[in-house]
This record gives C-alpha cells, sequence and structure tokens, in this order.
C-alpha cells in the first residue's frame, strides 16, 4: 500500500495539504476556497468524493478559510479542538465536528492521524502525522521552534512538509514593522530557512520527499532556499510547495521504506 501526497496551496494567502491512500484521502487544512480546491484536485486527477475529513491545525484565516463551504458541500466531519473551533469564528453543523487529542490517533479507514502540539501564536496549535502500512508523512508548518515533540515526530516520517517561512536578513532588513518582524521570528512565530534546515540535517536526511513550505513573499525567495538547501548531501528530493498553484503528486509505497534510510552523495530539487 502506498501514500500519496501535495500540497494544493502554501503559504499566508491559504494553505492546504492533501494526503491519501489507495481508498481514502484527508485534508490538512482548507486556507484556499472550495472552488480553488476542486480546481486544483481536478488539474492532478484527484476526486473529491475520496475526501473523508478534514483536520485544521489553528484557526488563521490562511487555514480555514474554505472548511467551513467544503465540509457542508461534500459532508465532510471535521477534527478541530474547542479552542481552535471558539478562535475560528465558522459555525458547522455539530454532526460535522469532531474532535482529538495530542499524541492519541485518530482512524480514517487505513490511514492514522496522529496531532501533536506545537509553538505557535493561535489558540491550540497542533501539527500531524498521517501514517498508513508503516509509512508517514507529516505536516510541519506554522512552528515557531523546533520543539522536543516537533523534533520526535519529523525523525519519524518518510516525507515531510516543512515550513521555511522567512530568510533572517529579509526579514530583518525588510518593510515590515519592528512588531511583526519579532512576531514572525518569535518562539511562537514561524521557523526560518535556517532553522528549517538544522531540524532537516540532523532529523530528516532519511526522507524520501520534504515539500519546503509556507514560503513568505516578501522575506523569502525560493532561490535562497534552494541554495541552502544544496549544501545537504542526501538522496531526498526536495521540492517548493507554491503559493500559487499545486504540486505534483508524489507517492511513497511500504516497499521503498528500507530504502529511505539509506543515504546518497546526491540532492535532487524540483521548484514550482
Amino acid at each position: 500500500m502506498a501514500l500519496s501526497f501535495t500540497s494544493l496551496n502554501s503559504g499566508s494567502n491559504g494553505n492546504c495539504y492533501y494526503i491519501e491512500n489507495q481508498q481514502d484521502a484527508i485534508l490538512v487544512d482548507a486556507g484556499i476556497t472550495c472552488l480553488e480546491t476542486e480546481k486544483r484536485m481536478e488539474r492532478l486527477g484527484l476526486s473529491m468524493s475520496k475526501l473523508r475529513a478534514i483536520f485544521v491545525s489553528h484557526e488563521h484565516s490562511d487555514h480555514i478559510k474554505g472548511v467551513p463551504v467544503i465540509a457542508k458541500k461534500y459532508k465532510l466531519p471535521v477534527f478541530i479542538t474547542d479552542g481552535t473551533l471558539k478562535m475560528s469564528g465558522f459555525s458547522l453543523e455539530p454532526h460535522l465536528l469532531k474532535t482529538f487529542k495530542a499524541h492519541e490517533a485518530v482512524q480514517i479507514g487505513d490511514l492514522e492521524i496522529t496531532a501533536f502540539p506545537k509553538f505557535h501564536d493561535a489558540a491550540e496549535p497542533h501539527s500531524f502525522i498521517i501514517s498508513c502500512n508503516g509509512i508517514k508523512v507529516g505536516v510541519f508548518t506554522d512552528i515557531g521552534i523546533p520543539c522536543e515533540h516537533v523534533i520526535r515526530y519529523f525523525s519519524s516520517c518518510h516525507a515531510a512538509f516543512l515550513e521555511a517561512n522567512y530568510d533572517e536578513e529579509m526579514l530583518e532588513n525588510g518593510r515590515y514593522p519592528n512588531h511583526l518582524k519579532v512576531r514572525i521570528s518569535g518562539e511562537r512565530g514561524h521557523l526560518s530557512n535556517k532553522q528549517a534546515l538544522e531540524l532537516f540535517c540532523t532529523s530528516g536526511t532519511h526522507m524520501s520527499h520534504l515539500l519546503l513550505s509556507h514560503l513568505s513573499r516578501d522575506n523569502n525567495d525560493p532561490a535562497l532556499v534552494m541554495k541552502l538547501f544544496g549544501q545537504t548531501e542526501c538522496k531526498t528530493k526536495i521540492t517548493i510547495a507554491s503559493r500559487d498553484r499545486e504540486t505534483e503528486v508524489y507517492h511513497i509505497s511500504d516497499s521503498e521504506i528500507p530504502s529511505i534510510k539509506s543515504k546518497s552523495e546526491t540532492i535532487q530539487f524540483s521548484l514550482f
């Protein structure tokens, strides 16, 4: 059995990540409109009818904008904490609202989704690991610092969406007011390129795929990220997840898991 995954959009204008096996699929966050989600999935050959649930990481609009319409239209349960729901400002039919607990897996068909808490400036922020048949794909965005939970779960993944939000010099010298610079770079803000690289080099070079995500439009440059991660030597396929369109769909089968742990002298890149 295989896990397949793609970023439908990644950035402050909207975040939406799709993970599936042969039978079932979920969205982690739905920060683009229902119509745009449908269009992007159709271009990728993915069916909305395969979706079984939406998991919400936190209440910021770039992660929840499309949730109410998608959930209502397709009758999808929304897994969300009470604190996040309260701060989100949207309402759903009670039977569509589901909750989850940190470190306890939720079963969706053969998919297991495990949430874990993280540092971010939101009510009850969580990230997620999606696993099936021993394969694990993680979503690690909107993270202030790589805390113990992040490091532990990241090291267990075979593929991951990893935030690389800002270049430190671009943020420091950019047009943002000082209070916003402090928020972004603080321990409840976002991961910098260098923080993402350190996490990957210490805990993730065994992965088959790494999708660098949530890049800032104003404080980052995909070319800088590519150059920085080009310093590593591993066989991981590294992709920049676009803030304007979907990436291709990537796949990992259970037969590939043993080879994921090996290293080589080359690293592959693709930019969307």
